[in-house]
């Protein structure tokens, strides 16, 4: 229990000068970015919030994880039969990373909780984890308010679709997905029950970055 807590809490410490060092690198070119971005929208929406809860919301995430998934598309080290092909018909890098640096400028529209009788459950585990299970705290790498790690490419998860957030975890629990760094994502996801992941998913779903 003291090596979880401890964790959290020197993550924590260290998670704003991360992000500020992290947000200074600038990769892409926003506009080109955005011309680049309109196959993506029939999905994600035309500025990256996509209104179908089973399709991310792009808008707000940092370049760096951004960069990082569609890369990891293109060379299929992250498979999804859509994002896959839509990857790889991104001609450059320097395109993904425009593309990248457009959804990281424009905002996430705020979300909110479908299901408000899981929200205080979901609470508990995104700020203080399973201690019972060995879940760490969910804020340790995300941020208190759901705002992810630029530097160490973990997403922002404040105002993301429950859905889609329970179909990630899902997916890290089995295996499916697994281009987490270090396996972190797996190992927790292995530790936790559908309604676990239910519940801190419609939690972070009303999260405000």
């Amino acid at each position: 229990m003291k090596k979880i807590v401890m964790f959290a809490l020197f993550s924590m410490i260290g998670f704003t000068s991360f992000a500020t060092a992290g947000e200074a690198k600038k990769m892409g070119d926003a506009e080109k970015g955005k011309t680049l971005s309109a196959s993506c929208a029939a999905c994600h929406g035309a500025d990256g919030n996509s209104t179908n809860p089973e399709w991310p919301k792009l808008a707000g995430q940092s370049e760096a994880y951004l960069v990082k998934q569609l890369t990891e598309y293109r060379n299929g080290k992250r498979k999804n039969a859509v994002m896959n092909g839509m990857a790889e018909g991104i001609k450059t890098d320097q395109d993904v990373m425009d593309i990248a640096a457009y959804y990281a400028s424009v905002k996430t529209k705020p979300g909110k909780a479908s299901d408000e009788k899981l929200v205080a459950e979901g609470e508990s585990i995104y700020r203080g984890g399973i201690v019972e299970a060995g879940v760490a705290a969910c804020a340790a790498c995300h941020g208190p308010t759901g705002s992810g790690n630029p530097a160490a490419k973990f997403p922002s998860v404040s105002g993301q679709h429950a859905v889609y957030t329970v179909a990630q975890l899902q997916a890290f629990k089995s295996g499916e997905r697994n281009n987490d760094t270090g396996k972190m994502m797996r190992n927790l996801a292995k530790k936790m029950s559908t309604a676990q992941m239910e519940a801190v998913a419609e939690y972070m779903a009303g999260l405000r970055d």
